[in-house]
């Protein structure tokens, strides 16, 4: 009975997942929470290579995956990558916009082709992978949209204007799809996670200063690692978050709680 409980309420047998850059870091732990929880996972990532080579580290955990290369900040690339893989019989059920950049600045410094490098991957990527995922979506009457904001979407560092303009878009945009196709059977939300040990934030990790800041503002005392994250994203994706909607949920520490 107990295992009952949770298939129904947290499991996502008979389920596929998109998650975008997935070969490693946070989105890899992503998908590989996904499909232990009985999705099939679609990977993507701008290498082919590296997709395919996620994906064979998936099927040795049992996780049934395939590979989608593309470029989320490619709209006609994201649109024909989802229309193949639904061809495919693998309509999206769940997406999690996670592909990400970064490029540490201060705003003068920071040409206009650097500021929308960041635009273009963070919030239209998100934007062309949503509008892709939607109209099946909504047809079938399910969908999870999970989007990867940031807490520097709402309390910021120096060096990271960029970055945090995006996040916070990304905050707003899941609270925009919640209310928009909500009635739809579609929820949409948003992750903030705190800082996170991945290939992305090693330049801050190696940083003895940035260290220390972290180990007395984060409550927790420690970075988060990506298998911290990837078990909201399963929640979030289940039967058992169909009334969570618009959403911004922290994954910090207690980061800002104490900010």
């Amino acid at each position: 009975m107990k295992h009952d409980y949770l298939d129904q309420t947290f499991g996502l047998a008979g389920r596929v997942a998109l998650v975008t850059g997935a070969a490693r870091g946070l989105g890899y732990a992503i998908a590989a929470g996904l499909g232990r929880a009985g999705a099939q996972v679609v990977v993507n990532d701008l290498s082919r290579e590296a997709c395919e080579a996620a994906c064979a580290s998936l099927a040795e955990a049992g996780i049934k995956a395939h590979a989608a290369p593309f470029d989320v900040a490619d709209g006609a690339a994201v649109a024909d990558a989802v229309a193949q893989l639904e061809a495919a019989g693998l309509a999206i059920d769940v997406l999690v916009s996670n592909a990400g950049n970064q490029n540490r600045k201060p705003v003068v410094e920071m040409t206009p082709a650097e500021w929308q490098a960041l635009q273009n991957v963070h919030v239209n990527g998100a934007f062309h992978c949503a509008r892709a995922v939607l109209p099946g979506m909504g047809k079938r009457g399910f969908g999870r949209i999970v989007l990867m904001s940031s807490v520097a979407g709402q309390a910021t560092m120096p060096n990271i204007a960029a970055y945090a303009t995006a996040k916070g878009a990304i905050a707003a945009f899941a609270r925009a799809l919640a209310v928009e196709y909500g009635a739809s059977g579609v929820t949409c939300n948003a992750l903030a996670p705190g800082f996170v040990r991945t290939d992305f934030t090693q330049g801050l990790q190696d940083n003895p200063q940035f260290q220390s800041f972290l180990s007395s503002a984060v409550p927790a005392g420690r970075w988060a690692a990506p298998e911290d994250i990837a078990p909201a994203v399963v929640y979030l994706a289940s039967p058992g978050a169909s009334f969570v909607n618009g959403h911004v949920l922290a994954i910090d520490g207690g980061l800002l709680a104490r900010m």
